[in-house]
């Protein structure tokens, strides 16, 4: 007789573990009856994810059980967090996400900043160049939405033709305030998700189409909705139905959504876009554009930044006033902007989360510079781990 399929064990538990930490669960469009959030003890719901561990070892798909073990491994470690044991910072990162924290070099972060000071235009001290610039390729607000408009359809043709896109997705999105991210990706089930972009610090045309495509196409809802149609429809895997915020799919996500652009579109192909139509479209100076993407490509050396700040805040015991300092100098931002990173990074749900945009995004380019367009594919079609893509780099 086959073994009981794991999988509403696995969603009930995500659910009980959620009413203790509310955000856990990133979305859901599975059974209702299965979204149970009846508050457990963390000791019960730890015995749970032990025994749900054993019956996993019994899936008879390889993919299927690796990718089951090392997010039931990850839920092991929330209710340990949730049941109030102390685990260290760097173990946190390690037992959510299945990946090592990575801090920065100071000596790195002086060179990225000399190298971006160097390309910002104009004379004077770097972060009041740089706050100029960004001012100069800000979307108005009110402007957001028609701006955005074009770049969608255009992404959105490019993904259907190169990767496929499920009949009937589709998503809405919408302007929000008072959000410690730039843009979310709510999905909703039914291949269906909202993204929200946060207006609480302006939007710059050149990281328009980066962050509609992270977002939208072909990122974190063309994955969501791929997977849905091909795993959940497919083959009746349903704790795809199920996305957490606190596992190691999270890994993969962001490394797909980091380089979703990319998977699209050549750099000088993206620069031409931007300095052309795009610029047109939102009436900005083409030459403000260019240098603000100069400056970006000098910029990418200072990428650990918020990363290496969550070490000194979560590992190191660095009071917050030092963290920001920090933040503020190599992040070449003024307090408002640094203050929005210490927020991020200093929430309980995203402060270990936030490596992996680094650590994913670099196993993701790792995983596409070996194997171009189909390797994306199978990233959006398959439940890879963060062991599947160091395992092919190895």
């Amino acid at each position: 007789m086959p073994a009981p399929d794991p999988a509403e064990r696995y969603i009930r538990l995500a659910h009980a573990i959620d009413a203790h930490a509310e955000g856990y669960i990133d979305g859901y469009g599975g059974p209702a009856e299965w979204a149970d959030r009846t508050k457990r003890d963390p000791a019960k719901l730890r015995a749970e994810a032990g025994a749900l561990l054993d019956a996993v070892s019994e899936v008879q798909d390889p993919a299927r059980r690796t990718f089951l073990t090392v997010q039931v491994r990850a839920m092991q470690t929330m209710t340990r967090l949730l049941a109030g044991e102390a685990i260290p910072y760097a173990d946190e990162v390690r037992g959510l996400y299945d990946i090592d924290p990575v801090r920065t070099r100071a000596a790195e972060l002086e060179a990225a900043l000399s190298a971006l000071d160097a390309a910002l235009p104009g004379s004077g001290p770097l972060e009041a160049r740089e706050e100029a610039l960004r001012a100069r390729v800000a979307v108005p607000k009110d402007d957001l939405l028609r701006v955005a408009a074009p770049i969608l359809t255009e992404l959105r043709r490019r993904t259907r033709e190169r990767f496929g896109l499920p009949e009937g997705e589709d998503f809405s999105i919408g302007l929000v305030q008072d959000k410690p991210w730039s843009g979310y990706n709510w999905p909703l089930g039914n291949l269906q998700s909202r993204i929200d972009l946060n207006t609480d610090l302006p939007v710059l045309l050149p990281a328009l189409p980066d962050l509609l495509a992270h977002e939208g196409y072909p990122g974190h809802h063309t994955e969501h909705a791929t997977k849905e149609q091909r795993l959940v429809r497919g083959r009746g895997w349903h704790e795809h139905s199920i996305q957490l915020i606190n596992a190691p799919e999270c890994v993969v996500s962001e490394g797909v959504a980091t380089n979703a652009l990319r998977a699209l579109m050549e750099e000088g192909e993206v620069e031409a876009w931007l300095t052309g139509e795009l610029a047109g479209v939102a009436g900005l100076d083409p030459d403000d554009v260019r240098a603000y993407l100069a400056a970006s490509r000098a910029r990418d050396g200072l990428r650990g930044v918020s990363g290496t700040a969550a070490l000194m805040l979560h590992g190191d015991g660095a009071p917050e006033r030092e963290v920001l300092d920090f933040l503020m100098r190599f992040g070449a931002a003024p307090e408002a902007r640094a203050r929005q990173s210490l927020r991020f990074i200093s929430q309980p749900t995203f402060r270990a989360y936030i490596f992996t945009y680094s650590v994913g995004g670099d196993l993701v380019k790792g995983w596409l510079e070996r194997g171009g367009t189909p390797a994306f594919a199978r990233l959006l079609q398959e439940p890879l781990t963060p062991g599947d893509l160091r395992a092919a780099r190895a």
